[in-house]
């Protein structure tokens, strides 16, 4: 039987369960809760009402937060001529055609956090989908990563680009910020990706689209948002 430590029982004296409260004091209970030795991040977890086991109704997307989180991208490009230089003057190492295809056969468990292709690459990167499908990496039009304009996603990403799905219980797991943020970055973040939810309610959904949002940290509890009246004041 697993003992409830100090730590989690400072929490949930803190926290009340099932209570909903306004960002603000959300964020104030998060920056509370005892820190862990690293700089933690600041992730949402966001439960939509969709079916998502009718694809339709599966959400895929990006979006540039107005305050990035600083960690470099891995990026991998396919892409062959004109495009492959592009790629490597942004810094893009991992770039080519069958010969990077090659080198992810090779080693299955290399680190990479976006992989772009153009369209006439793409015949190259399908035969890599038992690989790339199960960590999310297919490239995809609705992302921006099946592109023509090589040199805007890639500086998209650069500039902290970040995609988003739900998983299959419909929810959305996203990291909006650092411990170390002031309140207002992970509040403009936070909100940038909820409009951008929003924004792609599929049309098969009625009613209340966005049904629970919370806050958490890395080590730390999850406190509920009072998402509505977050985004009524927050509208414009």
């Amino acid at each position: 039987m697993s003992q409830i430590t100090k730590k989690m029982r400072f929490i949930s004296q803190k926290i009340s369960i099932g209570q909903f409260y306004d960002f603000e004091k959300a964020i104030e209970l998060i920056y509370s809760f005892p820190k862990a030795k690293f700089i933690e991040n600041v992730d949402t977890a966001i439960n939509l009402n969709i079916n998502s086991k009718n694809s339709d109704q599966n959400i895929q997307n990006s979006i540039i937060f107005p305050y990035g989180i600083e960690k470099k991208k891995l990026l991998v490009v396919f892409a062959d001529g004109l495009d492959k230089k592009i790629a490597f003057d942004l810094g893009v190492e991992l770039s080519g055609m069958e010969e990077i295809a090659d080198k992810i056969k090779k080693d299955k468990k290399i680190h990479i956090d976006y992989v772009i292709s153009t369209p006439y690459a793409m015949s190259i990167v399908e035969k890599l989908g038992p690989i790339l499908g199960p960590k999310g990496l297919m490239p995809n039009p609705k992302n921006g990563t099946i592109t023509s304009n090589i040199k805007k996603t890639i500086e998209n990403i650069q500039k902290g680009q970040v995609n988003y799905r739900n998983d299959k219980y419909g929810i959305v797991h996203l990291t909006i910020g650092k411990i170390n943020f002031e309140s207002y970055k992970l509040k403009s973040n936070l909100l940038t990706l909820l409009k951008s939810l929003l924004k792609h309610k599929p049309n098969q959904v009625k009613g209340s689209f966005i049904k629970k949002v919370s806050l958490s940290t890395t080590m730390g509890g999850s406190v509920l948002l009072n998402h509505n009246e977050f985004l009524q004041i927050n509208k414009d």
